[in-house]
């Protein structure tokens, strides 16, 4: 009896597990997906394409000219010397951990913040996002993981639509606008009530850890407190909640600003930076004293003081990244003049707060609510690892007032960036191609504004000079 060989069976290929990001569309009957990428000044770029389509093509492009563009959508003199020659295409990848709805969406939206690559895989050096990424893998060599809490200011103003006209605070639940200053005033916040319900509920939809809600000093000017967590995440969400307090603001016919000073007769917004360094291996504040009595602290926040008193002014075209954003530092009355730090010292640039052991961390007061959060993070972070690296010591601890001692930081964007330019440290720690790019983009942003003449020069220098 002849025997026959059974035909082998093929065994099926398994299906292509869907992974989480898309489940979670599926899941909420998405029907658009925003595709973010925070740019050079923190707004988001980006398409909005169908969930349908996002489900078969996995992520997006976008040229990388966006991250030399500026304020004004110009492009600097060296535009193809910072992008490549063909102006290329970046490979997009969806970060899975920043997927949110979009609540005010009238259909199931949702947006996610995307990376971007060059076509070889590897990181793009221009995107904000990997400058700080880019530290935090410096401080991942060293076993330390930073902590930040940011603290945001900003302000509510009447609808502006002729830029001529100076901005003005808006009515609130009394039908008057605040003529005074209501620092930590509860009954002043209670007045933009129906504004501020609106935004937690974004908040809440997004799972976005505002913590703290206080009235600020100048009129209609309010500060939310993050809860603290890693520096890519508050990061993130401080760059989602500037789009989303925005949007609740102008769903009640008004405008939220984070402008730096908006209002020539009123204080400006900062946005302070608490930050830690913890051990990757057993999760302990590093910034502690051996003895935990208070006020002490270890050689590394010693030498983490002593990097961001050395190289704070050096970086301040990424906290002060306008041109009006020195007129917060120059006129401001609460704003940083120097360098100085103190112990509960709101006077000086660098505040170490009396806590715990557990919570020892210094606030960097320098940025405005201005700047583009992942590279404030990035160069206040920058500047304390440098001092690590070097080994700095700190100036002795002011107890009196630091705007006594004088004003030490640049005065207007072209200084800082002339400072940033022959900062050779800096560069190469956020990335030599990336400040480059950054330093161009932003000396074209100042050229523009230096071209335009302004009322004051019409007013006073017209027929006088």
């Amino acid at each position: 009896m002849s025997s026959r060989t059974r035909p082998r069976k093929t065994a099926t290929p398994p299906a292509p597990q869907e992974s989480s990001l898309l489940r979670w569309l599926k899941e909420r009957r998405i029907t658009e997906v925003e595709c973010l990428v925070p740019d050079i000044t923190g707004n988001a770029r980006g398409k909005i394409i169908p969930a349908d389509k996002f489900s078969h093509d996995y992520g997006t492009r976008l040229p990388e000219g966006i991250f030399a563009t500026t304020v004004t959508g110009e492009f600097p003199d060296d535009y193809y010397e910072l992008t490549s020659p063909s102006d290329s295409d970046m490979m997009l990848r969806p970060d899975p951990d920043t997927v949110r709805m979009v609540p005010w969406a009238a259909d199931a939206t949702a947006q996610v913040i995307h990376d971007c690559y060059t076509k070889n895989g590897e990181p793009h050096e221009l995107a904000p996002r990997n400058v700080l990424r880019r530290v935090l893998a410096a401080y991942a060599e060293l076993g330390l993981r930073p902590v930040v809490a940011p603290e945001l200011e900003f302000f509510l103003v009447q609808k502006n639509t002729d830029p001529d006209f100076p901005l003005l605070p808006p009515a609130g639940r009394s039908g008057r606008p605040e003529t005074a200053r209501q620092s930590y005033s509860i009954d002043a916040v209670n007045e933009f009530d129906p504004i501020l319900d609106l935004m937690y509920d974004y908040a809440d939809a997004m799972k976005l850890d505002v913590d703290t809600l206080i009235h600020e000093s100048g009129a209609a000017q309010l500060e939310v407190n993050f809860t603290h967590a890693d520096a890519m995440d508050l990061a993130d969400q401080v760059f989602l909640f500037k789009r989303t307090m925005r949007e609740a603001a102008m769903r009640h016919g008004v405008y939220a600003t984070f402008l730096a000073k908006p209002m020539e007769n009123e204080p400006g917004s900062a946005m302070h930076i608490h930050q830690s360094l913890v051990r990757v291996s057993d999760g302990s504040n590093v910034f502690a004293g051996e003895t935990h009595a208070e006020g002490e602290f270890s050689p590394v926040f010693g030498h983490y003081l002593g990097g961001l008193q050395k190289y704070v002014p050096q970086a301040m075209a990424f906290f002060a990244p306008n041109v009006n954003s020195y007129r917060r530092l120059v006129f401001g009355e609460v704003s940083p003049s120097n360098v100085h730090w103190g112990y509960d010292n709101r006077t000086c640039g660098l505040r170490v707060p009396l806590d715990t052991p557990e919570n020892m961390r210094v606030e960097s007061r320098f940025a405005g609510s201005d700047a583009n959060p992942y590279l404030a993070m990035a160069a206040t972070l920058a500047c304390g690892l440098l001092g690590i690296r070097e080994r700095l010591a700190p100036d002795a601890p002011v107890t009196g007032s630091a705007k006594e001692l004088g004003y030490n930081l640049p005065r207007s964007l072209g200084e800082a960036l002339d400072g940033l330019e022959q900062c050779s440290e800096l560069q190469a720690l956020l990335g030599e191609r990336f400040c480059r790019a950054y330093i161009s983009v932003k000396r074209k942003e100042y050229e523009t504004f230096f071209r335009v003449i302004s009322s004051w020069e019409r007013e006073f220098l017209l027929l006088n000079v």
